[in-house]
């Protein structure tokens, strides 16, 4: 059983930024992000792999970068550009590929609330 932890979720303005972070507590191929809003299905929002190849949302390309952390299966997003369609709760994913978390399958984390405000 893989473990998740989530940090740096929070409130920010239209155009703001933040950066979440994800531990595992154990060594998994891919890890990334996916969110949820009120009333709405959970979606990909982006992934990276342990060799580092990363693949990212079209809502969030160009404002959104994933990267791997230097102590041992950590790993961040960071949100830049922000807009209140951002606003959901951020779940770290883990999985064996990328292509299970982009499906948004594997393990999650508990969540963090990222709110935008215009």
């Amino acid at each position: 059983q893989v473990q998740l932890v989530e940090s740096g979720g929070g409130w920010v303005q239209t155009g703001g930024s933040l950066r979440l972070s994800c531990a595992a507590s154990i060594s998994i191929n891919a890890m990334g992000w996916s969110r949820q809003a009120p009333g709405k299905q959970r979606e990909f929002v982006a992934v990276i792999s342990s060799g580092g190849i990363a693949n990212y949302a079209d809502s969030v390309k160009g404002r959104f970068t994933i990267s791997k952390g230097n102590a041992k299966n950590t790993v961040y997003l960071q949100m830049n550009s922000l807009k209140p369609e951002d606003t959901a709760v951020y779940y770290c994913n883990a999985a064996s590929t990328r292509a299970a978390v982009i499906n948004t399958g594997g393990y999650w984390g508990q969540g963090t609330q990222v709110t935008v405000s215009s």
